[in-house]
């Protein structure tokens, strides 16, 4: 088994090591300048260990491991039965990952079975992982409107219960104010004639869904559920 590459980085801004810094995203020697050469590769002048630089360089584009060095974001979304809605959201680019799973109740580690009975508080959510470089929260939020009825409390479709229910369930205060935002702005544009009953709250432990669940279209060759 490979082993990972040193982390350098701490959440989206990361901590640099020493004689390392920050410039954006990247991570370069101390003393230079990035645009001096025009190069992410310092040349010998500029920079004496350029090799052992452009190495790591190398080492982190190219390594199995790779995808541990991306700044990655998470959202977690409930817009009904969890099936459509992460074959509707993995497919976008900019998002690496997706889960269905159950959040917002009281039980700990519930089942499906524990949620289909309407009494432990659960919602059927997924959370996904984005990169904010390709594709950013609300380009997100954009598509949790756009894929579903936001005005039925407590159902999509011919699925009812408090567990289908709209729910955005943010990360930080700069998702929630995003959440708040966008939804102001579908009420305000008169898209929908109800009120919009979707909920925005901080997001509460996830419970990963049982395997049979996850990517539950993808395997059966369907790209949306019957309704």
């Amino acid at each position: 088994m490979v082993s990972p590459p040193p982390i350098y980085t701490n959440g989206r801004f990361g901590i640099a090591a020493p004689g390392i810094k920050i410039v954006g995203r990247a991570f370069l020697p101390a003393g230079l300048n990035p645009k001096a050469s025009g190069s992410a590769c310092p040349t010998i002048a500029e920079q004496p260990d350029r090799n052992s630089f452009c190495q790591m360089h190398l080492a982190r584009r190219t390594h199995p491991f790779h995808r541990w060095f991306m700044a990655t974001e998470k959202a977690t979304f409930g817009a009904g039965c969890f099936w459509g809605v992460e074959e509707t959201f993995r497919k976008l680019k900019g998002v690496t990952d997706t889960a269905v799973g159950y959040a917002g109740g009281a039980k700990e580690s519930p089942t499906y079975e524990d949620v289909c009975t309407d009494e432990t508080g659960h919602a059927e959510v997924v959370q996904v992982e984005f990169d904010p470089a390709k594709i950013s929260y609300r380009e997100l939020l954009d598509v949790f409107w756009a894929n579903h009825n936001p005005t039925m409390l407590n159902r999509q479709g011919p699925d009812v219960g408090t567990q289908y229910r709209s729910v955005i369930f943010y990360h930080s205060p700069e998702q929630k104010m995003a959440a708040e935002e966008s939804k102001n702005a579908l009420i305000k544009s008169g898209r929908f004639k109800r009120e919009v009953v979707t909920q925005i709250e901080s997001a509460p432990k996830f419970f990963r869904a049982e395997e049979y669940h996850q990517r539950y279209l993808e395997k059966r060759g369907l790209s949306h559920c019957a309704i």
